[in-house]
């Protein structure tokens, strides 16, 4: 197994985070993994996206020019990205800040509500990690076990008091992801 995916949005929506938190899941479930950050000197309100690579084999290169899977966040990333998804391969977006979405015919396509989500549950930081769970259902490479050890490396100490409203997030975006289009 092999899942070659990007994570694409703006700086703030938890991006690099949660392709961090994949990362370290992987690695708890002893898989091979890269993380590729990529990200404009803005930070916040900038584009940001990151590459992650989770395998059960040896991985030459973190840089990829296609992807099993794209989690696209805004429309300046579906513009860039929607093209790289391998056919038959995940295109899962946020339709918050999406104008136009997704065209293409060859791909699975699925929608996750998670700006509106986050808001209902009464905390908007926990965006990504709805996404994240929706993913997890769509792509069911990783144990929830092993994601909640994922959290705990990738997150402060400090911060491991939110690993509880953390995880409902992830198994409230496994209940809300809608399929779009499957191929």
């Amino acid at each position: 197994m092999t899942e070659e995916m990007i994570i694409a949005g703006f700086g703030g929506q938890g991006v690099l985070s949660m392709g961090k938190i994949l990362a370290y899941s992987g690695i708890m479930e002893d898989k091979e993994v890269t993380w590729f950050p990529s990200y404009g000197p803005e930070m916040r309100g900038g584009t940001a996206n990151v590459t992650v690579i989770i395998s059960d084999n040896r991985i030459s290169s973190p840089i990829l020019h296609e992807f099993d899977t794209a989690i696209i966040l805004n429309q300046q990333s579906l513009n860039k990205f929607e093209k790289m998804v391998k056919p038959g391969g995940v295109l899962l977006y946020d339709p918050n800040g999406i104008s136009k979405p997704p065209t293409r015919t060859d791909i699975n396509i699925y929608k996750v509500e998670g700006t509106k989500t986050a808001v209902e549950m009464g905390n908007p930081r926990v965006f990504n990690m709805i996404v994240f769970g929706s993913y997890l259902k769509v792509r069911p490479i990783l144990s929830l076990d092993n994601v909640e050890k994922g959290l705990q490396k990738s997150l402060p100490e400090r911060y491991h008091r939110l690993i509880p409203l953390n995880l409902e997030a992830i198994k409230k975006g496994e209940e809300i992801v809608e399929s779009i289009q499957t191929v």
